[in-house]
């Protein structure tokens, strides 16, 4: 091998190495894992499809994907709705526009534990700041965040969205920014309707940034742990309980690690086979 080539793998290796270690290796244990009834300290037998069987009739795992499912359709709805409005605002030359864009993308370099500890402080029943500004307004039925199931889903969904609406500012406004001016001067010139050139032209142009987005959120909503884990630990009883929550549950505290790793195979099954849709649909719309 020449000596260029090998200083050029030199530079690869801890990429390479990388990978092997935190994502080939861990995929590769987690589904040997998946066929044995291994729990923490002790070396599990082979039990074939067993924990993947138990997984499916298992209720409360079936109780974590729906909480999931109801988690993820709020939070890209909300996340890629709100974003997509606020690129479409700023998408134009305005005061303020660089203070406005770094205080809003604050929240999206905080660590969602951390969020979802602010979160409990936001929302807490007695001392929150929203409950109290709501007593302060005159309202008598005050939301109780952390007992009741909905409320404590919509401060999880609300933590959620302040966190990854900015992602979604961003990269929207980037697509925004870098279409053609020329397409918009045709269209002003068959319509004066901004709905119509909206829909027709803005729209389709910006559908490729739109589905990365979605696909991003959509992955990223899937695996939710950490908020729910600070800001409600999983509660009321298991109202909150992701998937993730759950596999985190079973694999690190009750110590099932053979159970846990079927269960987040389910989960990584899902999430590629939504990719496989996303990139299948992209690839038509460039077709």
């Amino acid at each position: 091998m020449p000596a260029r080539s090998k200083v050029k793998f030199l530079f690869v290796l801890p990429g390479i190495l990388w990978v092997l270690a935190f994502t080939i290796y861990p995929l590769i244990r987690s589904l040997t894992l998946s066929f044995t009834n291994a729990r923490m300290g002790r070396t599990g037998q082979f039990v074939g499809l067993q924990n993947y069987i138990r997984a499916v009739g298992d209720y409360r795992f079936q109780n974590s994907v729906a909480v999931t499912v109801f988690f993820v359709i709020c939070s890209v709805v909300l996340t890629v709705g709100i974003g997509l409005g606020l690129a479409l605002l700023f998408n134009r030359p305005m005061r303020g526009q660089r203070v406005f864009r770094s205080l809003f993308t604050m929240p999206m370099f905080t660590a969602p534990i951390a969020l979802g500890y602010l979160g409990l402080t936001i929302f807490h029943e007695d001392v929150g700041a929203v409950n109290t500004i709501l007593r302060a307004l005159g309202v008598a039925d005050l939301p109780r965040w952390g007992s009741e199931i909905w409320t404590a889903r919509a401060a999880i969904v609300l933590v959620d969205v302040w966190q990854w609406t900015p992602f979604c500012f961003l990269v929207l406004l980037a697509g925004l920014s870098a279409l053609p001016e020329e397409v918009y001067e045709a269209a002003v010139l068959d319509t004066s309707s901004g709905w119509d050139i909206f829909r027709f032209v803005t729209l389709p142009l910006l559908t490729p940034v739109l589905f990365t987005v979605i696909m991003l959120r959509l992955v990223e909503a899937f695996k939710m742990l950490d908020i729910p884990f600070s800001l409600t630990n999983g509660g009321p009883g298991a109202a909150t309980q992701t998937m993730s929550f759950y596999i985190y549950l079973t694999g690190l505290r009750n110590f099932n690690q053979g159970y846990a790793s079927a269960m987040a195979y389910f989960l990584l099954i899902a999430m590629m086979i939504i990719a496989m849709i996303f990139f299948r649909r992209m690839r038509q719309n460039f077709d």
